[in-house]
């Protein structure tokens, strides 16, 4: 499956945020994720690439086609 910049995902925040250092806090909070078990629709920019690829030990993130 391809990805290309018009697609969308789904992420959802699958982890605790104890215990994890300030700047993957922050790369979270940027992402719009509040909660454990929150989940935001957000278009699939490099900007949000590149913090999905920060953080992925505490995320789950799908396409949305």
């Amino acid at each position: 499956m391809e990805v290309t910049m018009t697609d969308r995902v789904r992420v959802t925040l699958v982890r605790s945020l104890i215990g994890v250092t300030e700047k993957h806090r922050a790369t979270v909070r940027g992402i719009g994720l509040r909660h454990t078990w929150h989940s935001v629709e957000r278009d699939l920019t490099p900007e949000l690439q590149g913090m999905l690829a920060k953080v992925p030990y505490l995320l789950r993130w799908e396409v949305i086609r």
